[in-house]
């Protein structure tokens, strides 16, 4: 199940007839080539000998538009036998076609809507891209898996890796649906341990009024934070995005979740560079053999006389079948003979390769358990009765390796081992955005090794070179902290900042007295002497020094240079 469009038309219904089905617009070129890739895995295991020898397993596809409404009508009608096929299996099937597995839905939202209706029906259900938590729960989704690591690490991890810049301050945007609320709420509570504030957070929907977009805009602008996270679905980022080119919306740092940070698609439509120097997290880089010319091969796409793909190949030719042609219209006829590698399209695109991969393995889990099941050596053993339950079980079990190296298996959650690269968008001299790798996060291992920024320099927002290492930082911090500044702090402050900062407490905010300056969190409340200003610095230095230095200072991680620089504790 895909989502080969990405919304529909909104209509108001009268309740005095039967409403229509749903009308689905956007072509999604992503989703087909995740079909392709599903696809393509399919193709691979019939024509194997050694995996399921002389069984071929066939397919149904189906487009849920990425509405949950639609997910669950579809399952539902599957789960009786009474589907609207999009995409019919090449494969005539011998035997009742009632499902065995679902490969899918991309969406969480989609996903939870799925797991929701099979689940009671215990057909396995192995999505590729969704990641909210709350599917990790097997109380309400038993028979949901997925080849993608849950947001319970990537909400954690988002958190650390603001921590690790020294950002406290930090405003917020999230898709207002599953994906984004849990996200979210993952992310706020751990940034809360980590003494991270958030100046406001604000949730979004893609078919939301204009007049809610121009409300967060506002927000953002009279906002003082300079950092934003963004816990999007790339197609509630890419509505938002045509607003924010048009208010140029520039100069602030992002903070970016899987589902866009690494999407050529996304970083296409930003032709104002807004989002260039965002820092977010992605699934490791794949590849998978043969896979990239089975999905720019047009022989399957030509030969089929599926609507769908009429729909697809006059949108990445833009033309139009003679069939599908209006006297009114001005576009060259489709030949069906257009060389598919000769556009400029996001379908030739290959950046969601680990994707596409993610795809290929949750194809690959059920042909292992059906394998299994089978008892396969040469032959296999058909007259075996299969049970959905049963490949279920067969496939929380299963522990294989795919032809390139990848392990496969899941944990009692139905998850797989999670892993990140650091992903930052560096523009180059052609105008072109490319994803660069700067580091790794594995919650795997020890907390202190965990987040591994690589030794290179980042690009950040207005295209600055800034290095932000730990290094860099505490250099920074020293520089400042070596002029004859006297810093006074009140002792229940410093005592609360310390327990938070060894987690013993949660910080708490609280406002400074009017001749104090504080952090803007206003966890703490300091005076500083008119030192630095008298030796030129800028007001923003001074507050860089009270943000970003003041805890190294207190934590005692940095070394005070001058003797005269000294923190001390009122007398009462």
């Amino acid at each position: 199940m895909f989502s080969f469009h990405t919304s529909w038309k909104v209509r108001k219904d009268s309740y005095l007839n039967q409403p229509l089905p749903l009308q689905c617009i956007s072509l999604n070129f992503r989703d087909l080539q995740f079909a392709q890739a599903m696809l393509f895995a399919i193709e691979e295991i019939n024509n194997s000998t050694d995996l399921l020898p002389g069984i071929s397993l066939g397919y149904k596809i189906y487009d849920n538009c990425g509405s949950v409404a639609r997910s669950a009508g579809v399952t539902l009608a599957l789960a009786n036998g009474n589907e609207i096929v999009s995409i019919p299996s090449k494969t005539s099937c011998t035997r009742p076609a009632y499902v065995q597995a679902i490969i899918g839905a991309t969406s969480s939202p989609t996903a939870i809507a799925v797991a929701a209706v099979i689940g009671s029906f215990f057909v396995p259900v192995i999505s590729h891209f969704a990641t909210c938590a709350c599917l990790s729960d097997k109380t309400k989704y038993p028979s949901f898996l997925r080849t993608i690591p849950s947001d319970y690490y990537q909400s954690r991890a988002l958190a650390h890796l603001v921590k690790y810049f020294g950002w406290t301050w930090v405003g917020a945007i999230r898709s207002n649906n599953d994906y984004g609320n849990n996200g979210m709420a993952t992310f706020t509570k751990t940034a809360q341990q980590l003494g991270i504030c958030l100046e406001y957070s604000v949730s979004f929907f893609r078919t939301d009024p204009s007049d809610k977009i121009q409300k967060i805009i506002g927000i953002i602008k009279a906002s003082t934070s300079k950092v934003i996270v963004a816990f999007l679905s790339r197609a509630d980022l890419n509505v938002l995005l045509h607003e924010f080119l048009y208010h140029n919306l520039s100069g602030y740092q992002w903070i970016g979740s899987e589902s866009w940070i690494f999407d050529s698609q996304t970083a296409e439509m930003d032709i104002h560079h807004i989002l260039d120097g965002s820092i977010g997290l992605s699934i490791p880089k794949a590849h998978v053999t043969g896979l990239r010319e089975f999905i720019l091969d047009e022989k399957p796409l030509n030969s089929s006389n599926n609507g769908l793909f009429t729909e697809f190949w006059e949108a990445l030719f833009n033309c139009k079948f003679r069939q599908s042609m209006s006297s009114a219209n001005t576009q060259r006829e489709c030949t069906g003979q257009e060389d598919v590698t000769g556009v400029q399209n996001s379908f030739i695109d290959m950046s969601l390769m680990p994707i596409f991969n993610n795809v290929y393995k949750g194809v690959y889990a059920v042909a292992h358990a059906l394998h299994n099941i089978l008892s396969c050596n040469k032959t296999c053993n058909k007259t075996v009765q299969l049970d959905p339950f049963m490949i279920l079980q067969q496939i929380q079990k299963s522990h294989f390796t795919t032809k390139e190296g990848d392990e496969v298996y899941f944990n009692e959650n139905g998850d797989p081992a999670a892993k990140y690269e650091i992903i930052n968008w560096q523009p180059r001299e052609n105008g072109i955005v490319e994803f660069v790798t700067v580091g790794l996060y594995n919650p795997s291992i020890v907390p202190e090794k965990q987040l591994n920024l690589q030794n290179k320099s980042l690009i950040w927002a207005r295209n600055s070179k800034q290095c932000q290492t730990e290094a860099a930082h505490r250099d920074r911090c020293n520089q400042l902290a070596s002029l004859e500044t006297v810093v006074t702090l009140a002792e229940d402050h410093l005592a609360a900042w310390r327990q938070a900062e060894e987690g013993r407490s949660q910080p708490v905010s609280r406002p400074c007295p009017i001749e104090q300056r504080g952090t803007r969190a206003n966890h703490i409340c300091i005076i500083i002497s008119n030192t630095l200003e008298a030796n030129g610095e800028s007001l923003d230095a001074l507050q860089d020094f009270i943000d970003r230095c003041f805890q190294d200072i207190v934590m005692k991680k940095v070394q005070i240079a001058s003797s005269s620089t000294k923190i001390e504790t009122p007398s009462s």
